[in-house]
């Protein structure tokens, strides 16, 4: 699911970041993942899909798109973050 993507990281998508480097994230699986904060659907799923394509999130095993799972940074989003 990763990809050279670049994403603008807005105020929204640096949030939505630090809540999965929070432990308060989670992904559904399938093409399109949604995600999830603190068990509550993400009001921006446009953004957590290019976080997921742009390989910033992943979840941390495979899921199910009737699944969730915890969601994680990569290396990649943790250097967004940080930068």
């Amino acid at each position: 699911m990763t990809s050279t993507r670049t994403v603008l990281l807005t105020h929204r998508a640096r949030a939505m970041l630090r809540a999965v480097a929070e432990g308060r994230g989670e992904m559904s699986g399938g093409c399109e993942p949604d995600l999830y904060v603190d068990g509550l659907s993400c009001c921006d799923q446009v953004t957590a899909h290019e976080l997921a394509h742009a390989g910033l999130v992943r979840p941390v095993r495979p899921t199910g798109i009737d699944e969730r799972t915890t969601a994680e940074l990569t290396s990649a989003g943790i250097t967004a973050l940080i930068g």
